[in-house]
């Protein structure tokens, strides 16, 4: 069975790949998914943060303001919460390529246009692959027109892929008022891919304390539904790669999200539930139910279920949502 793929010029022994997550701050985990048969890894991310200042100009800079709201310091990490920082970041990086054969692709994860994207230019001399740049952007100011924030985006990827000659894959939000017209700018700006979707994290309240808590919930396969849509959509009509994130638990969920045109998905909840051996189970099932059904490659499948050639994208999803809607029966 030929599963091998292409992603952002990278050609993939397979499209399982192992997302950005703490599970790759430790080396060894890096040879145990080379192992078990990932066939890249993407580094958990470096945020802008880190990389403007160093940890005790930031940690001044938090506080500073806050004495009269005690909550508001817990809203942001103490400094020597970042198990890594930037140098220790590209150190990382070296002793990854030279532990293992695997494509590596770092993660900078920022919201704001800045000197920090300049970092990628390390990032590549270190020896990284490819670069996956999460945006991971909430506009709250009323003033902020959605143009304006589509352009923070834009701007964020031509400062990076100024810096570097390694492909870039863009990680972002649904949230924009037409996606496809999002994804389309991002594409004609120079993303090599676009990753599928970006989580958003909600705090939630402890009660007792009053403070503010970060609040992480593994993801289920309910969560690539959205992806599996907007992949479907984009498949064809964007130049750049596109990789599937959120919700892939199984062989399904890969097979799903490869019939709709992904050129890759990519796992992490399932890894931190299950463990790294996760990634050998699900390509001994994608495996068997290729072979099943009689396909001789991923690439034969690929696609297979997009809306490439339907010719009224809109209507199609309207179409499903009306069907869905009408044809629910509540149990009595």
């Amino acid at each position: 069975m030929d599963l091998t793929t292409n992603y952002l010029g990278l050609k993939l022994r397979t499209p399982l790949v192992v997302s950005a997550s703490p599970l790759s701050e430790d080396i060894d985990n890096l040879k145990r998914m080379e192992d078990a048969g990932a066939s890249a890894v993407v580094l958990y991310s470096l945020f802008e943060e880190q990389l403007r200042q160093d940890r005790l100009e930031m940690h001044q800079r938090l506080e500073h303001g806050t004495e009269s709201f005690a909550e508001a310091l817990s809203y942001f990490p103490e400094p020597d919460e970042f198990k890594l920082g930037p140098e220790e970041y590209l150190k990382h990086i070296a002793a990854a390529k030279k532990a293992t054969r695997l494509p590596i692709i770092a993660s900078l994860n920022g919201s704001s246009v800045g000197g920090w994207t300049e970092y990628a230019k390390k990032i590549q001399q270190a020896g990284a692959d490819a670069l996956e740049l999460n945006i991971y952007y909430i506009p709250t100011d009323m003033n902020l027109t959605g143009t304006e924030v589509e352009m923070t985006y834009l701007d964020i990827l031509k400062s990076v892929k100024a810096n570097v000659s390694i492909p870039v894959a863009v990680k972002l939000s649904p949230f924009f008022s037409n996606f496809a017209n999002m994804a389309k700018r991002l594409d004609q700006a120079g993303a090599n891919g676009l990753v599928l979707f970006n989580r958003f994290y909600q705090p939630d309240i402890e009660l007792e304390s009053l403070e503010v808590k970060p609040n992480i919930l593994l993801s289920t396969p309910m969560a690539m539904r959205l992806p599996l849509r907007w992949i479907a959509l984009l498949h064809g009509r964007v130049n750049a790669s596109l990789a599937a994130t959120s919700g892939i638990h199984r062989a399904s969920d890969a097979l799903k999200m490869l019939m709709v045109g992904a050129d890759v998905t990519m796992l992490c909840s399932t890894l931190l539930r299950h463990g790294i051996p996760q990634i050998t189970a699900i390509e001994r099932e994608l495996t068997a139910w290729l072979t099943e059904h009689e396909y001789e490659s991923v690439s034969q499948l690929k696609g297979s279920l997009s809306q490439k050639k339907c010719p009224e994208p809109a209507a199609f999803e309207r179409a499903q949502y009306m069907k869905a809607l009408t044809g629910y029966t509540a149990e009595r």
